[in-house]
């Protein structure tokens, strides 16, 4: 039975307002509700989901909820899930602007984030474990795996990363490139025929663009006639460009928007950015919610609403686009192969976030503690990330 869309809504809400750490800390929430705990889909989904996410533009974390969303309730599932994962985010990131830019700096969030660090990390680490009993099977994966792990964390760069999943996908294709048994395809098949939503994305996709482009119109005949219409113009445009235009995730953007913002639209200074990038790492859900402070310092609430939606919504209409078509190739045995290869490599790519974690929040005492205790809570005694992060973040308020 497909899930309802107040599941979708409520269940993606608890994970946006948990999934402190970026790409990798929401993805491990979403592997241990949706997958483990709900049984709503497969890792593998969650794996097809990561290496979609991986060659589209945009935030990688949205555009995963997104991938997860359709699959599970179609494009009102998509855009439902898409919603609750930012609410909370993005509510915080208003508070945190609105205090900022009343009183300046906000000390005390930096030892909640020094807290939170090394328990995502210990939840990722429990994620990847859990991914790779059921999907690593024999040497050859356990190699890429170790390969991936050990590339992700000493090279930064997206074209590494890119040519680290390439070079897994080829080796996958050739070296377990065989047609799987005629009955495991039909199977495939019927299970897909039994979970396929009814709902025809191409309507609300059509919908979308129509809306889209109403909007956009109005907004450019009354340009240059109102001020706080063509400012709300060049945030959708400024936004909604930089996210289409942006590959490999979260920190990839931060220079561009940087050149852009500050150099070139001069909305913000150099220390203005630097702690709303700040801001953006200590709220839950993806760094690109950093816009949501840029837009509500140009514009109030509305032009936080705007700056979100801008910079989300675009790249997650587009994975809904290649969802569809990613659904009906899936059958394919080169694709099977090919995900043979992929799948231990992103594993590896999650155990390096870990890694990258708790090299970035310093491995001091109380960090590594704190990793400890929270991976024998998750992993020996199964205690929810939802309350495990958010006392990780209190012990790090007190004892820091």
């Amino acid at each position: 039975m497909k899930p309802s869309l107040i599941y979708l809504f409520l269940t993606f809400l608890r994970i946006g307002a948990t999934s402190w750490g970026g790409f990798m800390a929401l993805i491990s929430m979403i592997q241990k509700r949706v997958v483990e705990k709900d049984g709503q889909i497969e890792n593998e989904t969650i794996l097809e989901g990561i290496s979609l996410a991986s060659v589209l533009p945009g935030p990688m974390a949205v555009n995963v909820v997104s991938f997860v969303g359709y699959k599970l309730g179609g494009v009102k599932g998509a855009l439902i899930s898409i919603f609750g994962v930012l609410l909370p985010s993005f509510v915080l990131m208003l508070v945190l602007s609105h205090l900022y830019l009343a009183f300046g700096d906000i000390p005390a969030m930096n030892h909640f984030f020094a807290g939170i660090l090394p328990a995502v990390a210990a939840v990722i680490i429990s994620v990847a474990v859990s991914m790779g009993e059921k999907s690593i099977k024999g040497w050859p994966q356990i190699l890429i795996a170790i390969a991936s792990a050990s590339i992700a964390a000493f090279s930064k760069s997206y074209l590494t990363t890119l040519a680290v999943l390439v070079v897994s996908g080829v080796i996958g294709y050739f070296y377990y490139g065989q047609a799987p048994p005629v009955k495991t395809i039909q199977a495939k098949k019927k299970k897909q025929q039994e979970t396929q939503t009814t709902e025809t994305p191409g309507r609300a996709i059509v919908y979308s663009i129509i809306l889209v482009t109403v909007i956009a119109a109005l907004v450019y005949f009354y340009e240059g006639q109102n001020v706080i219409v063509n400012l709300h113009r060049q945030i959708l445009l400024t936004f909604s460009t930089m996210s289409l235009t942006q590959f490999g995730g979260g920190y990839v953007i931060i220079p561009t928007m940087q050149k852009v913002i500050v150099d070139g639209m001069k909305w913000l200074t150099n220390k203005e950015f630097v702690d709303a990038i700040a801001m953006g790492q200590i709220t839950p859900g993806p760094i690109f919610i950093s816009a949501t402070f840029i837009g509500y310092k140009l514009s109030g609430f509305w032009g936080a609403l705007n700056a979100t939606l801008s910079i989300f919504l675009p790249t997650a209409i587009l994975t809904i686009i290649c969802t569809r078509f990613f659904n009906q190739i899936s059958k394919s045995a080169a694709l099977i192969a090919v995900f043979k290869g992929l799948r231990p490599a992103i594993i590896g790519m999650i155990v390096s976030a870990a890694y990258t974690m708790m090299a970035n929040s310093g491995f001091t005492v109380f960090t590594v503690v704190v990793f400890v205790v929270a991976q024998l809570l998750v992993m020996r005694f199964k205690v929810d990330p939802v309350y495990l992060i958010p006392a990780a973040g209190i012990a790090g308020l007190l004892i820091l």
